[in-house]
């Protein structure tokens, strides 16, 4: 399952996607949320599900890529759609023993699923599309006027930049410690929750160790190129917004507008 986890991964493309400027893939992904949150009505979730295939269909990305970075998350989604489905007061539709599930449960279970559903699969777009050098750009470019305030805004989108990229590593680390210890005859997988959970503890200790020593390793070699934050820095391929980065932010602002008056309507 580690495996499968797909957050800081970047595949190349040529796709129109892959060619949007960082900076307009982060608004769109801010917009996105935002419409995401406002949507309360059925014609605002379709719409918003609309945008998310639009944008998946655009990008070329499969839907086995999605759903292999959904695998860790399961039940996370499953248990925020029992809760909201069990938890919910309104009309009884069914009652067994003391569970009791509403009409207004089922509606605003199956809501939140496809909220954090969506919120996921958007996320995932953004790494998916876009490489981390690009986001770091991106993000230092839009942090910008924070440097008057005394903000280091290069440090942070480094370090945001670094720990984005570092994800898919340590979870290949922790995979190759979790194969090395169930040949020495350590059971992840049987037993209760917590047995499983006292199971994982001896994993802690090189996982961690391992982190830290690719920490001391990056920053060594950080240094050996004579990096010295953003002062004074060049960048290779500089950014540069074109008309369909504009056509792209228009479209989902008027896609969040339509949400918003949509929810307005009660349609």
């Amino acid at each position: 399952m580690l495996k499968d986890v797909t957050l800081g991964q970047y595949f190349p493309g040529d796709t129109i996607v892959h060619r949007l400027d960082p900076r307009t893939k982060l608004f769109c992904v801010v917009l996105y949320i935002v419409e995401i949150f406002t949507a309360n009505t059925v014609c605002g979730v379709l719409l918003s599900i609309a945008t998310l295939v639009m944008a998946v269909l655009l990008s070329k990305t499969t839907l086995r890529q999605l759903m292999k970075g959904m695998k860790p998350l399961l039940f996370i989604i499953i248990l925020t759609g029992l809760l909201n489905l069990f938890y919910t007061t309104g009309d009884t539709l069914v009652k067994i023993w003391f569970l009791t599930i509403t009409r207004q449960g089922v509606y605003k279970s199956l809501q939140m699923v496809s909220r954090i559903i969506m919120l996921i699969c958007g996320s995932f777009l953004l790494t998916l599309t876009t490489s981390p050098l690009s986001i770091t750009d991106g993000l230092e470019r839009l942090l910008n006027p924070l440097k008057k305030v005394g903000l280091p805004v290069h440090e942070l989108s480094m370090m945001m930049s670094i720990a984005l990229r570092f994800i898919p590593t340590l979870m290949e680390e922790t995979d190759k410690i979790m194969s090395a210890q169930k040949a020495r005859g350590a059971d992840f997988e049987t037993g209760s929750i917590f047995r499983r959970a006292r199971a994982l503890l001896p994993v802690l200790v090189p996982l961690f160790v391992s982190a830290f020593r690719r920490a001391d390793e990056l920053a060594t070699a950080m240094e050996c190129r004579c990096y010295h934050g953003g002062e004074g820095r060049t960048r290779m391929k500089e950014l540069s917004m074109h008309t369909r980065d504009a056509l792209c932010l228009l479209l989902f602002a008027a896609l969040l507008g339509a949400v918003i008056t949509l929810r307005v309507l009660g349609i």
